[in-house]
């Protein structure tokens, strides 16, 4: 998949040299094989770029402009290169438990180093060759997001099921001694990598500091698809303390050790727990926040400081639908709004999750099927507002396929997606 330009932005360094259809071969002398290449080698100030013409022949462009400022120019395939597909066959991959009927685009396995770097996707390091290895550290290419789930080499590759699966700490200490930045998550598995495994991973985790920035530590998550799939337990509140326990004690010694905490528990381990989400210091700044990692720390704190801009709202009806999970921290946040402005009329729904199976509580699967059935005949006011993590493919359809259209026609409100934002939703609860 070549790097075909499909555009160039007006006024961009690139506007009128870059021609659309023209291929990108080369900068400074550097071939482009990707967008790693192109991000890394576009970085200076001065440029000559290489590009081949559609009907044959070269064509040399230079460009003067601001240390790393961007070229301007958009190709027709983001990557240059198609998407690595994940070889492993995890015993805890969530892929593998979709309902039958979804879309192929969900079934796809990401398992790519330049959407780590670029997008923040965690990998397992498996499907990566030598070449691969040594570009990353020779670019330099931080932070890497690691999906670790465990540090014992036998039992990761029991676990992932691809005997490449115990490379992973001879390339983590690699990336240690390049200086490369390391984010990492462990999915706990009850009964398998958690306990004394859980314990030895942090360990050794911890030895790769301060390469290794900060590890999040999460449930793992179990649909009612599972038929023929690798048994496994899931996470109750009782597990869930136990886990909490020991992250935050080992925690505790890092903190005390190596003066951050380093560790974190994904705020669905507290809900299932039973248990407060820690104080804002605890995140030391929210390292995992895109993991789940005090999400609704961050947007309570958030919406408190936004509540100072709002005195008055409408006081025209309207409803919040969510997941089960999330539904009593919307609660509390809304009775704060209360606090600020007595008018306010709002209900809160509890959307049950019968597309992927009741174990399932997060919101960012909720599917709008389910929405619809059970918000159907309810009192929903003059709006509906949802997270919108439930929205996928552009921003306007459900996991189910379900437009954001549909679903408003079906309920006959106007449906607001609000980002996981305290500011965002503060907005969407005055500004009626």
């Amino acid at each position: 998949m070549a790097a075909i330009v499909k555009s160039v932005g007006k006024h961009s360094p690139a506007y009128k040299k870059a021609v659309c259809g023209d291929r990108l071969l080369s900068i400074n002398g550097n071939p482009i094989e990707d967008v790693l290449d192109y991000k890394y080698y576009s970085y200076d100030s001065e440029l000559m770029l290489v590009f081949e013409k559609p009907e044959g022949g070269k064509k040399i462009i230079r460009v003067k402009k601001g240390e790393g400022e961007d070229l301007g120019i958009e190709f027709e395939h983001y990557l240059m290169d198609e998407a690595r597909s994940c070889r492993n066959s995890c015993v805890f991959c969530f892929v593998d438990q979709l309902p039958p009927n979804v879309r192929d685009t969900l079934r796809f396995k990401d398992d790519d180093a330049r959407m780590s770097f670029l997008l923040g996707n965690y990998i397992t390091l498996t499907n990566l060759t030598e070449r691969e290895l040594e570009r990353i550290i020779r670019l330099r290419i931080s932070p890497v997001n690691i999906s670790v789930h465990t540090t014992n080499p036998e039992l990761r590759v029991k676990m992932l099921r691809n005997k490449r699966g115990g490379e992973l700490p001879q390339i983590m200490r690699r990336f240690r001694d390049a200086g490369i930045k390391m984010n990492c998550q462990i999915v706990c598995c009850p009964g398998i990598n958690d306990g004394g495994e859980l314990k030895r991973s942090m360990r050794d985790l911890a030895e790769l500091f301060p390469e290794v920035a900060s590890v999040s530590v999460v449930p793992v998550g179990i649909t009612k698809y599972r038929e023929n799939l690798y048994p496994l337990n899931p996470c109750d509140a009782e597990k869930a303390a136990e886990i909490i326990d020991a992250v935050d004690s080992f925690g505790d010694e890092c903190l005390a050790r190596l003066g951050v905490r380093l560790f974190y528990c994904s705020d669905e381990l507290y809900i299932k727990a039973g248990r407060e989400i820690p104080p804002e210091d605890y995140y030391e700044g929210y390292p995992q926040i895109e993991n789940g990692v005090g999400m609704m720390r961050s947007m309570e704190e958030e919406f408190k400081i936004a509540l100072r801009d709002f005195d008055r709202c409408s006081g025209e009806p309207f409803s919040i639908a969510t997941g089960v999970a999330a539904a009593p921290f919307l609660t509390k946040i809304l009775k704060l709004a209360e606090e600020k402005c007595v008018n306010i009329k709002a209900r809160i729904y509890a959307i049950e999750n019968d597309f992927f199976g009741r174990t399932v509580d997060v919101a960012g699967l909720v599917s709008g099927g389910d929405m619809v059935t059970q918000l159907q005949g309810r009192e929903l006011g003059k709006r509906l507002l949802i997270p919108a993590s439930m929205l996928r493919h552009g921003g306007d359809m459900f996991l189910d396929d379900v437009t954001l259209q549909e679903a408003e026609n079906a309920l006959g409100v106007p449906i607001i997606p609000v980002a996981n934002d305290g500011f965002e939703f503060a907005r969407a609860i005055f500004d009626n």
